[in-house]
């Protein structure tokens, strides 16, 4: 991995980071996180509309950070259901 690539690995960190200060643990179904994906996805078109590159970058790693936090989600979910402890 170079330089750039660990960059944009940091930025998503980063989102899912802010994003869990704004929202908490956030345990949705997944059609509620097909949702929230699907604006952000909205969001990223709008700006690739708009040609701003600057925007879309950040909609591309609101994305990336959402599908994250989605299989988080879905992790603790299955942890649970499998009666799974540390």
């Amino acid at each position: 991995m170079d330089n750039f690539e660990a960059h944009i690995i940091d930025d998503i960190l980063d989102e899912r980071r802010l994003q869990d200060e704004k929202w908490g643990e956030q345990n949705h179904p997944d059609y509620v996180w097909v949702t929230i994906l699907g604006e952000e996805f909205g969001e990223a078109c709008k700006a690739l509309l708009e040609m701003r590159s600057d925007a879309l970058y950040i909609e591309i790693i609101q994305m990336m950070a959402v599908c994250l936090a989605w299989l988080e989600c879905r992790n603790r979910k299955w942890v649970k259901e499998n009666g799974i402890t540390n």
